[in-house]
């Protein structure tokens, strides 16, 4: 079974390099049964004006077209939002591992409530990198999230 921890630091990788460039500090990384890297990505909605660009569709992207996404785990720094809880539903990505969901509660519970695995890591760094960042940058957050 793979490691959902060292999954989760691809994903937290992704969120420092989006901080980096400016953008909303969400990543996330698709992998295999396996524990293969298929894709990974970051949310990119400030750097390239794209407001479907939230980490999980860049690294759904990213894993370009696959044959299908069952046995997949789709790792993501924080709980999914509708929006992407969505696309794992559609492409019936079996798993979801968050690494946290305090600072926003997605359509985690939907997918769960679905029957799709779901595994909060309630990471102190994820919940701290992004926490400190929407205390920042709150009209920003609003946007992103869809309260205005």
């Amino acid at each position: 079974m793979p490691d959902d921890r060292a999954m989760l630091q691809v994903a937290l990788e992704e969120a420092r390099i989006g901080l980096a460039a400016g953008g909303i500090p969400i990543g996330a990384a698709l992998f295999a049964a396996d524990g293969t890297l298929v894709g990974r990505g970051h949310n990119q909605r400030v750097q390239l004006g794209d407001p479907s660009l939230h980490g999980e569709t860049d690294a759904f992207r990213k894993a370009g077209r696959q044959r299908s996404y069952r046995g997949m785990t789709m790792v993501t720094t924080l709980s999914p939002c509708w929006y992407c809880s969505g696309l794992v539903r559609q492409f019936n990505i079996s798993r979801v591992v968050l690494g946290e969901s305090v600072n926003f509660h997605g359509g985690h519970d939907w997918l769960a409530g679905l029957g799709f695995e779901v595994v909060d890591l309630a990471d102190e760094t994820c919940i701290d990198l992004l926490g400190g960042w929407i205390a920042a940058n709150p009209f920003v957050w609003n946007e992103d999230i869809g309260v205005s």
